[in-house]
């Protein structure tokens, strides 16, 4: 399977990474973004972009994939509407559009969010931003396209993410994450489990196209 990663720098994009280097059934990964990965692999290969709303140069490097990741995504702190959705929106749908052209037996895999908003209609701006964009995905005529929903993600294997205040709610949680984990299992998961499980779906799809952190954690 050869597969193609977009954000590979953050910290769900490391999480699929190591996963996906690690899976004798990947031949072959391909990371997408605007910095290098900082990774050396046989398997990797990287592809660094400036813009990311623009493949028209190096869409000959973008066919024969099997399944893609797309890990890219920004905190809405601090933003308005119009700016979040052109970083979150716009810029997944203009890799996705070309990507379905080159690939259309390909399975997309989207990292959205726990409490995305399908109905585009509720009333928190990322929530509506994220349930757009994967509204906008399930439309496009990829073989299939699966919408991740991780709440609480724990990082292991060194995953870290590159939000410094994120960093450090890590930090203090992750001496009581065993006992959330017990008590509300339903609402966290792990960067191996995340990675696993959309290796999974890559590979042999799943029962719906919204994966909720329940599902992720069913996956096997």
């Amino acid at each position: 399977m050869n597969v193609l990663l977009f954000g590979a720098t953050g910290m769900v994009g490391q999480g699929v990474l190591r996963e996906c280097l690690l899976d004798a059934d990947v031949a072959q990964v391909l990371c997408v973004g605007r910095r290098p990965s900082g990774q050396t692999h046989p398997k990797l290969r990287e592809l660094v972009l400036p813009d990311l709303f623009d493949y028209s140069a190096v869409e000959d490097r973008l066919s024969g994939f099997d399944a893609c990741f797309f890990c890219l995504g920004v905190s809405s702190v601090g933003m308005n509407e119009a700016d979040y959705r052109r970083t979150t929106y716009e810029l997944t749908l203009a890799a996705a559009k070309v990507l379905v052209r080159l690939n259309p037996q390909m399975n997309f895999v989207y990292v959205s969010g726990a409490g995305t908003d399908s109905s585009e209609r509720g009333p928190s701006m990322w929530a509506r931003v994220k349930g757009a964009t994967e509204n906008a995905l399930m439309r496009l005529p990829f073989k299939a396209a699966y919408m991740f929903r991780p709440g609480f993600i724990q990082p292991l294997h060194g995953v870290r993410s590159k939000v410094a205040l994120y960093r450090w709610i890590y930090l203090i949680a992750n001496p009581v994450f065993g006992l959330v984990q017990q008590l509300a299992p339903h609402r966290v998961t792990t960067s191996e489990q995340l990675g696993r499980a959309m290796l999974v779906v890559a590979k042999r799809g799943a029962p719906t196209p919204l994966v909720e952190t329940r599902d992720i954690n069913a996956l096997r």
